[in-house]
């Protein structure tokens, strides 16, 4: 192995990102950066932990080709390859992002099962690209950003790396790759960058692509303590953040301006453009009652119960259909991801008797986890666990919408209790109310993540057995 390599996987290893044995699932173009990047992640990882996807979307004239060559490639590396074949939908629109959001979300689909990374072949060459095309596309401070290394489920072992480098590794490891013919040409903003405007500012500096990353790390520095400056004002729930219209008044108008945009940007799954411009607009909103204003991008500020939030104007939309899980197993639900697990750590959960909203924060955890999807930011995820007992379980749970008349006897409480007054007294957004998965067993009522346990089915000292349940909503 050439010098080049050796590098290369040192590089990598020193980054932590794809230990040995961890799952993985690389996503696999077939270019030379994701050629690349499987071999180090089965180098590092073992093949055994690594599998790989590539998505076939049909546009080119040798996509079959290229799906051929990552068949071989994965087969000469022993790492199992999943191929989706996709179409892209009638009609107008914008093919890049549909193209990112069909790879992700097969991704996804993969990685949930066994809890394993996605990881991306991204470099040092694409963030300088992702800077510049944001800063000119995108006037505001996260333009500048770039893409991080670790975005929750998602990791960017060779973000460090050039597009030099993984050539180099390659060649050194005698490994082929495809070259997307499109790359050359300009009609996507993207390559133009690439083939123009970076050239143009090597020629100016030769040091440009490194001052452009330089000045990116120093912006994630200082922007870790914006956001920890926004989440010290926004609470989190299963309804997504919120804070209160006194409070928000108060803020100085920069800050104010933060809480809004990320208040937008959590509902939208996106960035939502502008919509901190509103934020003096939405500080000024009646107190009494329900009022409401559009930020744009699908989303509106909501004020309700003496609480901003944000939420999708499509949020009060068809609730997600019911799906079973087994135990153990994981499953979509809506927004959600469910998984259910056999739990050895159960005798530490067991509840004690207290005041429900006590018993929560004693059985639940909730942890906030910024995802991103490519360059563009998708979601805030908010987890929650709790344990219940093995032995009121059946093999598989049901996993629906809150339906009228629903009711349960939550933990620490007498009697049962309607959801509906339960979801009134957690002030949980009337919007949101059917986005929620209700867990059952038999029929019975077992768990709604942030909102109630049911006694029946929460542990105790005459629990025998466990099982551990988490819920990860994406907001």
């Amino acid at each position: 192995m050439g010098v080049a390599a050796d590098r290369v996987l040192e590089q990598v290893r020193a980054g932590g990102l794809l230990p040995a044995g961890a799952p993985v699932v690389v996503l696999l173009s077939g270019g030379r950066d994701s050629v690349c990047l499987l071999d180090v992640a089965v180098r590092l990882a073992g093949a055994p932990s690594v599998s790989a996807l590539h998505v076939n979307y049909g546009l080119r004239s040798d996509a079959d080709a290229d799906e051929r060559h990552c068949a071989a490639l994965c087969e000469q590396l022993g790492v199992e390859l999943a191929v989706e074949r996709l179409r892209r939908p009638e009609g107008p629109g914008n093919l890049q992002a549909w193209a990112r959001d069909a790879r992700y979300a097969a991704a996804a689909r993969r990685a949930l099962a066994s809890g394993a990374a996605i990881a991306t072949g991204h470099t040092a060459s694409d963030q300088v690209e992702t800077i510049l095309y944001r800063l000119a596309s995108s006037p505001s401070r996260r333009a500048l950003l770039g893409m991080r290394a670790h975005d929750g489920r998602l990791v960017r072992p060779l973000l460090a790396l050039t597009r030099e480098d993984t050539t180099a590794y390659c060649r050194a490891r005698g490994l082929a790759w495809r070259d997307d013919v499109t790359n050359a040409g300009d009609a996507y903003a993207r390559n133009r960058v690439r083939n123009a405007l970076v050239p143009a500012l090597r020629a100016i500096h030769p040091a440009a692509e490194a001052n452009v990353l330089r000045a990116a790390e120093l912006l994630r520095d200082e922007a870790e303590v914006l956001d920890g400056l926004v989440a010290a004002e926004l609470g989190g729930g299963p309804g997504g953040s919120a804070i209160a219209l006194d409070r928000l008044a108060e803020l100085a108008p920069a800050l104010r301006r933060l809480v809004v945009q990320r208040l937008a940007d959590e509902a939208a799954g996106r960035p939502v453009p502008g919509a901190a411009r509103r934020a003096d607009a939405i500080a000024a909103l009646r107190r009494e009652g329900t009022a409401m204003l559009d930020l744009g991008g699908g989303v509106r500020a909501v004020a309700e119960y003496g609480l901003l939030r944000a939420e999708r104007t499509a949020a009060a939309a068809e609730p997600p259909a019911p799906v079973t899980l087994s135990v153990p197993g994981a499953v979509a639900f809506g927004g959600w991801e469910l998984r259910c697990d056999i739990s050895s750590t159960w005798a530490s959960a067991r509840p004690r008797q207290e005041p429900a909203t006590a018993q929560q924060r004693l059985e639940g955890q909730r942890l906030g986890e910024a995802v991103a999807m490519d360059d563009e930011v998708v979601h805030e995820v908010v987890h929650e666990v709790v344990h219940l007992d093995r032995g009121g379980l059946g093999s598989e749970l049901l996993v629906r919408p809150w339906r009228a008349g629903d009711r349960m006897t939550p933990v620490g409480r007498d009697g049962t209790k309607s959801l509906q007054d339960l979801f009134t007294a957690q002030r949980i957004p009337r919007a949101q109310r059917h986005t929620l998965p209700v867990v059952t067993s038999g029929g019975e009522i077992a768990w709604v993540p942030g909102v109630a346990t049911s006694a029946r089915f929460g542990v105790s000292a005459a629990t025998r057995a466990a099982v551990r349940l988490t819920a990860a909503a994406r907001t």
